[in-house]
C-alpha cells in the first residue's frame, strides 16, 4: 500500500494576497507567510508579499515586539554577504484548545501555535445528556487541561470543536444532528465561547478528520476525500489549494444519504430507504451479525479477530459503499480517498472490498492515478485537523490582533 510519508506538523495554508485594507489584514498576512513556512526571513517575506519595503519593515517590527514573530539564528545560504536571520512563528505567543466530540467519548487537547500538543485527555460523555451539560463539561476539562501546562487563560486564543453530525459553520450550530437529540440550532461556538473567553469553531468531525489528514500528507495528495463509515457514514472534500469543501450551507460531505443503486434497504432515520448508511453503517452492520450472533456480538472485536460471520457482514457492506464512492469519484476526482472508522482501523476487508468495487465501476481516467486506503492518522485525525482550523483563526485578520495585545 502506498504510505507517503507524513509531515512532522500539519502544513498551514499559504494565505491570498490582499491588502485592500492594512491593520489586521496585512499582520495576518506576514505571519502565515512565515508560519506556512512560505517566507523564512526579510527578503523573502518583502518578495513574496509585493509589498514596499517599508511597510513590510513595519508591521513585521510590530508582530516581533509584540511577540508574535521570532527573528534569530542564521540562515546558511550560498554566495557571499551576510547570512540572513531566519523568521519564525512564536509558538507560545497564544495556545489552541480542540474537542473531538464523539457519540460516547471526547478528545481535548491544548496545543501552541507550531501544533505541538501540550496536554491532552479523553473521558467518555452522553450526547443525550444535553448541550448544556456537555459543554459545561469540555470547559471545565479545557481549564484543567490549561492549568496541567501552567499557562494562564488568557493564553487560549482559539478553541475548535468538532461534532458527529451536520453543521452550520457559520453560525457555529449543528443541524438537525439524527444522534445528537436536543442540539438542533444549540449555538454551540456561543455558549462554549462564553465558558471559555476565545472565540470558537465548530464543524463537522468529519470535516476535521479530512483537513487534519490531508495537511499532513504531502501537498499532491490532495484533492482528498475522507469517508468515515461508523453508526453514521459521512464525508469531508479537501480541494486542491488544502481547504475544506464545505458548501453553500455546510452540508457538503454528507454522504450517508446518497441512494444505492438498486438498493431497497430499510428505512434509514432521515425517512428515506435505500440510503448507503441505512443498509452499510456500523449501526446495520451490527443489526445483520446479530442475526447471526446475537445482539452482545462484538463486531468490531470479532472482525479484528477474523471471525467469518464478521466478516461476511462487512463485506457485504463494503459493495454499497463502494457504489457510492464511485459516483463520488467521478464528480470529484480526489487525488486521495481516505477510509476510516473503528471498522476500517480493524482489517483489511471493508477498505479492499471498497476499493474493488470502485476500480470496477468508475472510468480509468478517474482511477488511474487514484490511492485508495486507510486513515494514516487514526483516531487522531479530527484533533490535528481541529488544530489546523484553530491556529489558521488565530493568525487571521480578525484573530491576529488578540495575539498582539499586551494582556497576552
Amino acid at each position: 500500500m502506498d504510505r507517503p510519508p507524513l509531515a512532522a506538523a500539519p502544513r498551514l495554508a499559504v494565505p491570498q494576497l490582499r491588502f485592500r485594507d492594512g491593520g489586521g489584514l496585512l499582520y495576518s498576512t506576514l505571519a502565515r507567510l512565515i508560519a506556512s513556512g512560505t517566507a523564512a526571513h526579510r527578503a523573502e517575506l518583502v518578495a513574496t508579499a509585493g509589498l514596499a519595503r517599508s511597510t513590510v519593515t513595519r508591521h513585521l517590527d510590530a508582530l516581533i515586539a509584540a511577540g508574535v514573530v521570532v527573528e534569530g539564528g542564521v540562515l546558511e545560504r550560498p554566495g557571499r554577504g551576510r547570512p540572513p536571520l531566519r523568521l519564525t512563528l512564536n509558538p507560545r505567543a497564544g495556545v489552541v484548545a480542540v474537542a473531538d466530540l464523539g457519540a460516547h467519548s471526547a478528545r481535548l487537547r491544548i496545543a501552541d501555535l507550531s501544533q505541538q500538543v501540550l496536554a491532552r485527555t479523553e473521558f467518555p460523555v452522553a450526547l443525550t445528556d444535553g448541550p448544556d451539560a456537555v459543554l459545561a463539561r469540555l470547559a471545565e476539562e479545557f481549564r484543567t487541561l490549561l492549568e496541567r501546562t501552567g499557562l494562564p487563560d488568557a493564553a487560549l486564543c482559539t478553541a475548535a470543536v468538532g461534532v458527529p453530525g451536520p453543521v452550520d459553520h457559520a453560525a457555529g450550530a449543528p443541524v438537525r444532528p439524527p444522534i445528537m437529540p436536543g442540539w438542533d440550532g444549540h449555538p454551540v461556538a456561543e455558549t462554549l465561547a462564553g465558558h471559555l473567553g476565545c472565540p470558537v469553531l465548530v464543524d463537522n468531525d468529519v470535516n476535521l478528520m479530512a483537513l487534519g489528514e490531508a495537511r499532513m500528507l504531502p501537498a499532491d495528495q490532495a484533492p482528498l476525500l475522507y469517508i468515515k463509515v461508523g453508526t453514521g457514514i459521512g464525508g469531508g472534500f479537501v480541494s486542491a489549494d488544502g481547504e475544506l469543501h464545505r458548501g453553500a450551507d455546510g452540508a457538503a460531505g454528507d454522504i450517508g444519504h446518497l441512494t444505492v443503486p438498486g438498493a431497497e434497504g430499510p428505512e434509514c432515520p432521515c425517512g428515506k430507504a435505500g440510503c448507503v448508511e441505512a443498509v452499510a453503517s456500523t449501526r446495520a452492520m451490527r443489526a445483520r451479525l446479530s442475526e447471526a450472533r446475537g445482539p452482545e456480538a462484538d463486531l468490531v472485536e470479532l472482525a479484528r479477530r477474523g471471525d467469518p460471520d464478521a466478516l461476511r457482514v462487512v463485506r457485504a457492506a463494503a459493495t454499497p459503499i463502494g457504489e457510492v464512492v464511485a459516483l463520488l469519484v467521478h464528480v470529484l476526482n480526489p487525488a486521495r480517498i481516505v477510509i476510516g472508522g473503528a471498522v476500517a482501523d480493524a482489517g483489511d476487508d471493508l477498505i479492499a472490498g471498497i476499493r474493488s468495487v470502485v476500480y470496477r465501476r468508475a472510468l480509468p481516467l478517474a482511477t488511474r492515478a487514484l490511492t485508495l486506503g486507510p486513515s494514516l492518522l487514526g483516531p487522531d485525525a479530527a484533533g490535528l485537523g481541529g488544530g489546523v482550523l484553530a491556529v489558521e483563526h488565530a493568525l487571521s485578520p480578525d484573530g491576529i490582533t488578540g495575539l498582539m495585545t499586551p494582556a497576552r
